[in-house]
């Protein structure tokens, strides 16, 4: 490292906020599966110390962001202002919208787009026909990018660095006896996926869930979003997947790339 990256770092670590990254760890502890923590719960899930998680759970309480019962704490509906903040923002999430309800009044199923945050995919927009799955998903939920046909249409489409840190540091849990666990499989998968322009996971996320998702190719080749349709597996089959929904999703993915 020269004397200018040298500088350069040290002034970017300068800059950094150990405290406020360490804050929205706190935040981020909390989710569907975990909406109710102890200080203990809070402090093994972000590595940080009692007492410091102690600091930012009282905090976040006496802004109102938390509520605290003397045992558990839970976030309060003051925190959908940090993500309404993002979506009165950006322009991204109305510009798609439109696309997915076109989306899902030609096909009368649920559709959504998703961007890659770290080893998880987050919904960005959503336009929901029906529930079909057990889990509730809105915009901001998360879920693994791997066994999600969201997930495998961005990564397929990423450079071979960045899948291969993925593949080294991702754990290819089962959620489903259906579920793509071999990481030389998945890997075969996401060449696949890329040769052919689209992923299709059949109940590898939840039984009795099948869906079908396009990368959206942006004018510069980058994929950062993608767009899926989901279906319940006992009511359309694979094939009527690909026949009926992937020219749908497809046209909306062309046109998209064009106003990104």
């Amino acid at each position: 490292m020269d004397e200018q990256e040298s500088a350069a770092t040290a002034n970017a670590d300068k800059d950094f906020v150990a405290s406020l990254e360490k804050g929205l760890l706190v935040i981020e502890a909390f989710d569907a599966s975990r909406p109710r923590l102890t200080l203990s719960d809070v402090a093994k899930l972000t590595g940080i110390t009692r007492a410091a998680a102690r600091r930012y759970l009282l905090t976040l309480t006496r802004l109102n962001y938390a509520n605290f019962d003397g045992r558990y704490f839970t976030l309060n509906p003051r925190i959908l202002r940090l993500g309404y903040a993002y979506l009165s923002s950006a322009s991204l999430p109305s510009r798609v919208q439109p696309f997915l309800e076109r989306v899902s009044e030609e096909t009368g199923e649920s559709s959504s787009a998703a961007i890659l945050d770290g080893d998880d995919i987050v919904y960005i927009a959503r336009s929901a026909t029906r529930r079909i799955m057990s889990i509730g998903l809105g915009v901001g939920s998360r879920l693994p990018a791997y066994c999600t046909s969201l997930g495998r249409a961005i990564l397929a489409f990423q450079p071979e660095d960045v899948i291969d840190a993925y593949l080294q540091r991702v754990r290819l849990e089962a959620r489903t006896p259906k579920t793509v666990t071999d990481k030389a499989a998945f890997r075969a998968l996401l060449e696949k996926t890329r040769s052919q322009g689209y992923a299709l996971v059949n109940e590898e996320l939840e039984f009795g869930l099948r869906s079908i998702a396009v990368p959206v190719i942006q004018k510069d080749g980058q994929v950062t979003i993608a767009l899926n349709l989901s279906a319940q597996a006992g009511r359309v089959s694979a094939e009527e997947m690909k026949e009926r929904f992937l020219p749908v999703l497809t046209t909306a993915s062309e046109a998209l790339r064009y106003t990104l």
